[in-house]
C-alpha cells in the first residue's frame, strides 16, 4: 500500500492534524506514505520533520488583510496558472490512494488521474448539511470545488452526521490546568499591535502570544514568541485557557485539554464564523466579534472550562487506511463516538 496525503500549510490547524496522522502511522511499516503540502511559502513553514522528504506545491490561499479575509486579493494574488500546471505535473501513477485535508494539487490530480481520494479533516463536515454548521448552497459548493474527493472523512465536536469522526488531534489524556492566570494567546490573522494593545490592561495575568510576525520579547505580563510547534505546545501545557482565532484544530485541542477558550472568529471567513456560532451555541467555548477588552476580561473572570473526552482517532485512522479504506465510514464513525462525552469542568 502506498499513500500519498496532501497537506494543506495555510494554517497550522492542518499540519498539526496530520503531524497526528503521521505518527498513527508510524505503526503501519508496512504502509508507504509520503507527503505533499502547499499553501505556504517554503521557507515560512516550521517543525515539518514528520513529514520526511515532503514535496513542496505553492498551492492556494485565502488572503487576509486586517484580520480578514479579502476576496479581492485572493482572486489577484494566488498563482492560479502554476496551480493547474502543478495538477497535470503530478505523477500518481505509483500510488494507491490519495488522501487530502483541504489541500487542492493532490485533490485535483487525483481526479485527474483516476486515483481514490479521500478527503480527511474539518472541512469535509461541511460536505453536508447540518444544522450545526449553518453555511449557504455557496459557500458548500465552493468548498467541495476547492479540494473535491470521492469519500467524505469529516471532524466536528460532536456528532452531526455519519460522515463525521470526532477531531484528530494528538492524544489528550486527562489533565488539568498546571497554572492559574497563564494564557496562551495565538491570533495569527490579527495584526499583532492590536492583539498587544488588547492584553495591556491585564497585568494580573500571564499572556504568551505566538504571531508569525512576532519576535522573541519580553513586555512585562507578554510575552511575545515567533510560531513554534515545541514552544507552542509547552505554553499550551501551562495555559488555564486560550484566546484564539476560530480554527478547529486550536479549538479542539483546547477542550480536550480542558482549557477554557475564548474564540475570534476571522472576519468574512465563513469557517471559521461557523465554527463560532457553533461552540458558542453548545456552549463549548466563549466568542468576541472583535477585538474587545471588555469582553476578555469578563471571559477571564467568569469562564468555565469545558473537556470533550475523545477516543485516540489516529490510530484507527491510520489502520483503516493501511486496510485500504475499505470499511463505510459509517462504520467507523459509530465506533469512535460510542464513548465520546463533554465534561464540565470548575472554575
Amino acid at each position: 500500500m502506498k499513500i500519498l496525503v496532501g497537506v494543506q500549510g495555510t494554517g497550522n490547524g492542518h499540519i498539526s492534524r496530520c503531524h497526528a496522522l503521521s505518527e498513527a502511522f508510524s505503526a503501519h511499516p508496512e504502509v508507504e506514505v509520503n507527503y505533499l503540502v502547499s499553501g505556504r511559502a517554503r521557507e515560512k513553514l516550521f517543525d515539518m520533520d514528520a513529514f520526511g522528504d515532503f514535496q513542496w506545491r505553492q498551492g492556494l490561499s485565502f488572503q487576509v488583510r486586517e484580520g480578514r479575509i479579502s476576496v479581492l486579493d485572493t482572486l489577484s494574488q494566488n498563482p492560479w496558472g502554476q496551480f493547474w500546471q502543478d495538477v497535470r505535473d503530478l505523477d500518481l501513477s505509483s500510488y494507491d490512494l490519495v488522501v487530502t485535508d483541504f489541500e487542492p494539487v493532490t485533490a485535483w490530480a487525483a481526479r485527474r488521474q483516476g486515483v481514490r481520494c479521500i478527503g480527511l479533516g474539518r472541512q469535509y463536515a461541511f460536505f453536508k448539511q447540518t444544522s450545526a454548521l449553518p453555511t449557504n448552497i455557496l459557500q458548500r459548493a465552493m468548498m467541495r470545488q476547492f479540494a473535491p474527493c470521492d469519500t467524505v472523512v469529516g471532524m466536528h465536536w460532536e456528532d452531526i452526521g455519519t460522515h463525521v469522526l470526532p477531531p484528530l488531534i494528538h492524544h489528550a489524556p486527562n489533565v488539568e490546568p498546571t497554572l492559574a492566570r497563564e494564557i496562551l494567546v495565538y491570533l495569527p490573522f490579527e495584526p499583532l499591535d492590536q492583539v498587544i494593545a488588547l492584553l495591556q490592561d491585564f497585568p494580573e495575568y500571564q499572556f504568551s502570544v505566538y504571531h508569525p510576525e512576532a519576535k522573541r520579547s519580553d513586555l512585562g505580563h507578554i510575552q511575545c514568541y515567533a510560531p513554534s510547534r515545541k514552544g507552542f505546545a509547552e505554553s499550551f501545557a501551562r495555559a488555564e485557557g486560550v484566546i484564539a482565532n476560530a480554527g478547529f484544530e486550536t479549538s479542539s485541542e483546547a477542550l480536550a485539554y480542558g482549557k477554557k477558550l475564548l474564540v475570534k472568529p476571522l472576519s468574512g471567513q465563513f469557517e471559521q464564523l461557523a465554527n463560532a456560532y457553533c461552540l458558542e451555541h453548545r456552549q463549548l467555548a466563549s466568542v468576541m466579534e472583535s477585538l474587545n477588552a471588555n469582553y476578555v476580561e469578563s471571559w477571564l473572570e467568569n469562564a468555565l472550562a469545558m473537556r470533550m473526552d475523545w477516543p485516540d482517532v489516529g490510530p484507527a485512522l491510520a489502520t483503516w487506511f493501511a486496510n485500504g479504506a475499505k470499511e463505510p465510514v459509517t462504520i467507523l464513525h459509530e465506533r469512535l463516538w460510542q464513548n465520546s462525552q463533554r465534561i464540565a469542568l470548575s472554575a
